[in-house]
C-alpha cells in the first residue's frame, strides 16, 4: 500500500452564487438597471485534513453544514473556489443514490446510463445488469418505465447499480437508509462488505450507530467549518451533545 496520503485538502473554500430578485416597491428609479441582485452562500471555509490509504472515515454535521459539498469536491463534482485538493487514486466513485436517473427509460436503460455516468464500461455492465436487477428485487417493473416506480422501487434500483463500483477511493452519500427494513439490512450488509475490502472510505451519514462500527475517524463539519477532527469516540459524543 503506497505510503502517501490518498486525500490532502488545504483551506477549501466553496461558495455557491445564486441571484436574488428586488423586491417590486425597490426598484422604482432603476428601471434601467438590473434588478438582480448576485448572492453568494459560503458552503465550505478554509477546510483542511489529510486522509490515509485504508482509512475509513466520515464527515458528519447538521443539515446545510457542508458535508455533501465536502464530498462532491472529493469526488471531483465540485471544484474549490480557494486551496488545493490533492487524490492520489487510481480510482474513486461517489456513491449517491439518482446519479443520472432519467424518469422517462426503464428501469434497465437507467441501469445502463447511471453505470455508464458512474465509470463503468458497457461491457462491465453487460457482465453485472442480471445481478443488480436480482439485488434490486423488483421484478418485471426493470422494463417498465420509472414513472411507474415507487420511491422504494427507484431507490432500491439506484442502490444496486451504485453499491456495484469497486474503486480504491470509495466515496458515500447517505446510503444506509434504502427499502423497508428487509432491505435497509440487506444493502447494509453490501456496504459492510464493500467498507471492510481493501479500500479507502470517506462517508457522509447520519447515523452514529453505523460510523461506530465502520469507521476510524471522523470530520464534523458546523455551518462549512471544520468544527472537530478524532476519533469517533472523541468526535461523536460532542455532536450528540451539541443536537440535544
Amino acid at each position: 500500500m503506497s505510503t502517501e496520503p490518498i486525500i490532502v485538502a488545504k483551506d477549501l473554500n466553496l461558495s455557491y452564487k445564486f441571484i436574488n430578485r428586488r423586491n417590486i416597491k425597490n426598484s422604482v428609479g432603476s428601471l434601467f438597471k438590473n434588478k438582480r441582485e448576485k448572492k453568494s452562500f459560503h458552503a465550505v471555509k478554509n477546510i483542511s485534513f489529510t486522509i490515509q490509504h485504508g482509512e475509513n472515515t466520515a464527515i458528519i454535521g447538521s443539515n446545510g453544514s457542508g458535508k455533501s459539498t465536502l464530498l462532491r469536491m472529493l469526488a471531483g463534482t465540485l471544484i474549490p473556489d480557494s486551496g488545493s485538493l490533492e487524490i492520489n487514486s487510481e480510482s474513486t466513485s461517489l456513491l449517491a443514490l439518482g446519479a443520472g436517473v432519467n424518469q422517462n427509460l426503464t428501469g434497465r436503460e437507467n441501469i445502463y446510463l447511471s453505470g455508464l455516468l458512474l465509470g463503468l464500461t458497457k461491457g462491465q455492465i453487460d457482465d453485472r445488469i442480471e445481478e443488480m436487477i436480482q439485488f434490486a428485487e423488483i421484478g418485471e417493473f426493470i422494463d417498465h418505465p420509472m414513472t411507474t416506480y415507487s420511491s422504494g422501487m427507484r431507490s432500491r434500483l439506484s442502490f444496486a447499480v451504485v453499491s456495484s463500483i469497486e474503486p480504491d477511493l470509495l466515496l458515500i452519500d447517505e446510503l444506509f437508509s434504502v427499502g423497508d427494513a428487509y432491505f435497509k439490512k440487506k444493502s447494509g450488509e453490501r456496504i459492510k462488505k464493500m467498507i471492510d475490502d481493501d479500500r479507502t472510505v470517506v462517508m457522509v451519514s447520519h447515523s452514529m450507530d453505523i460510523i461506530r462500527k465502520n469507521c476510524s475517524r471522523v470530520l464534523w463539519l458546523e455551518r462549512g467549518v471544520l468544527k472537530m477532527d478524532g476519533t469517533p469516540e472523541e468526535v461523536i459524543p460532542r455532536y450528540e451533545q451539541l443536537e440535544i
